[in-house]
């Protein structure tokens, strides 16, 4: 990908999140696109593909579950997920 390529993707990505975060009636949520793409990363090279939009929806219910405590207990969620796909090492079941 050049640098061209990473840098619309970087752009349609913060604007599908704001557009999509205001129509959900979630644009105050604090949003890391590269955080929350590393760790659907994570789950899609240690688990399967497909377990990445898996991971990202549990790890949101779990923040939209803790209320005001959402901010750790999504830095809970996230270690979380990191030590289970560090304790299944780098082989993907794909």
């Amino acid at each position: 990908m050049t640098e061209h390529d990473e840098a619309e993707t970087r752009r349609v990505l913060a604007e599908w999140a704001d557009e999509l975060a205001g129509q959900l009636g979630a644009a105050e949520a604090p949003i890391d696109i590269d955080e929350i793409l590393a760790i659907a990363g994570t789950a899609a090279h240690t688990v399967l593909r497909p377990a990445a939009p898996l991971t990202t929806y549990l790890l949101g219910y779990v923040a939209g579950r803790a209320g005001n405590d959402s901010t750790t207990a999504l830095a809970d969620a996230v270690e979380t997920v990191r030590r289970l796909a560090a304790e299944r090492g780098s082989n993907p079941r794909e």
